[in-house]
């Protein structure tokens, strides 16, 4: 996570902008990256990780089969696509659970790409469901915590493009490293682009009108156009319903995704994937590239840890089911 000023936010295109967008157009990827903008223009994306899976001191426990069955049997009546983290510890299987209750679109995670086995997970997941998953994810943050760099991950997304074609390839990180100057070689790599863009990190956000909230996300979209000319998902924004100490609840929740759905109507080349599927206690515990106790992160879910649906989710409208 991290804090940087709106002001900042409007100056970063011209000295950081390429001179004109980057992006790899491979014809073998062509058809699943139909599939990805198709469902982004049509169907409704969520970033999900299992009820089940938690970190504990560190260690990832297996999530239970049945009970990623049931988180995704409660969120399919309002989403089509799913966004994932990891491929291991049971996560591997949420592609084949996803084909068996009707969703379109599945984007599978690798918060390791140096893990052999969870990365070989990921593409056995996408041969045994070819017509569903449309992209991978390699790493979740990994520039912004340090766990990664440009040139690595770069090399990585080659090494993939050579062993499956087909799967197109990304990697998620905050919208500012992506306008990074040293980000050119992976924006050169990749198939389309995962972002993060969270306005709740902005000093100005607790003093602004809900169109603000929504629209630094439209405006910071629109920068990212000038860099990769890719399809764009944004893969993680959102308000936490708590703590209310900290003036989150679920009112406001509410009042930015209405206010996003208005203001960024999803298209082929760019859409947003709500932040997140379910409450996550754990994380409150979890290790943060950001120093400091950080209550929010267990509170991103539009539903409870139980699966309860919470306020934003009583006026969204249902998709239709799937072929």
């Amino acid at each position: 996570m991290r804090h940087i000023l709106f002001a900042l936010l409007l100056c970063l295109v011209p000295p950081l902008a390429h001179a004109a967008p980057l992006c790899v157009v491979r014809s073998e990827a062509a058809p699943a990256l139909k599939q990805l903008s198709d469902v982004m223009e049509s169907g409704r994306f969520i970033a999900y990780q299992p009820t089940s899976l938690r970190v504990i001191n560190g260690v990832l426990e297996q999530a239970d089969p049945a009970s990623i069955r049931k988180d995704l049997e409660t969120l399919r009546p309002w989403f089509d696509g799913l966004v994932t983290y990891g491929a291991e510890k049971g996560a591997e299987t949420i592609p084949d659970i996803a084909a068996e209750l009707g969703y379109r679109a599945v984007i599978i995670g690798v918060w390791d790409p140096a893990n052999k086995a969870e990365l070989d997970n990921a593409v056995a997941a996408w041969e045994r469901n070819k017509e569903l998953v449309v992209g991978l994810s390699l790493g979740n943050e990994l520039i912004f915590s340090k766990r990664g760099n440009w040139p690595d991950l770069a090399k990585a997304i080659a090494d993939l493009h050579k062993r499956a074609p087909g799967l197109p390839v990304t990697t998620s990180e905050p919208f500012a490293q992506f306008l990074e100057a040293d980000a050119a070689p992976v924006l050169s790599e990749m198939d389309f682009m995962s972002v993060h863009i969270h306005p709740i990190f902005e000093p100005w956000f607790s003093s602004a009108p809900v169109f603000n909230w929504a629209d630094f996300v439209v405006r910071v979209g629109a920068d990212l156009q000038h860099a990769f000319c890719g399809p764009v998902l944004v893969k993680e924004t959102g308000v936490p319903t708590g703590p209310r100490a900290m003036g989150f609840d679920e009112a406001r929740q509410r009042a930015f995704y209405r206010a996003l759905e208005k203001q960024l109507p999803p298209t082929r080349k760019e859409a947003f994937a709500y932040f997140s599927a379910f409450d996550a206690p754990w994380r409150v515990n979890d290790v943060s590239p950001v120093p400091g106790h950080h209550p929010e992160e267990a509170h991103w879910g539009l539903f409870e840890q139980d699966r309860t649906p919470k306020r934003v989710m009583q006026d969204m409208p249902y998709l239709r089911l799937a072929r």
